[in-house]
């Protein structure tokens, strides 16, 4: 009778036991669920991140090409404006000081500062 004593203490334990051991069981089911939550949401914010990131990189890049391609636009005007005889002559006697015949140059300077 002794060790049905001991049994019976120990099903008793055990059913008291398995409720606690339930609860500590989805618990922890509870716990890992929402660690694998937390580590989807930093993954995707750091993606996201990422992705503005690379897009902020991307406009500043298109506006570069933008800019360049109008320094190239007004380059190409300029060198046809330079290989016509007629838009070469003036500049190169605004840059040499050149006047043809019946011209004069006229050097203007600044105005002095007006004092008090």
């Amino acid at each position: 009778m002794a060790s049905r004593r001991i049994g019976t203490r120990s099903n008793g334990a055990l059913r008291r036991a398995r409720p606690v051991l339930r609860a500590a069981g989805r618990l922890l089911a509870a716990a890992v669920v929402l660690l694998l939550v937390v580590l989807v949401v930093v993954q995707f914010a750091r993606a996201i991140g990422d992705d503005l990131a690379a897009e902020r990189q991307l406009s500043a890049i298109r506006a570069d090409m933008a800019s360049l391609q109008r320094q190239r636009d007004e380059q190409l005007r300029e060198l046809r404006r330079l290989r016509d005889p007629e838009g070469a002559v003036p500049e190169i006697h605004d840059r040499l000081r050149l006047v043809r015949p019946n011209e004069a140059l006229i050097f203007v300077s600044p105005q002095p500062a007006a004092s008090p």
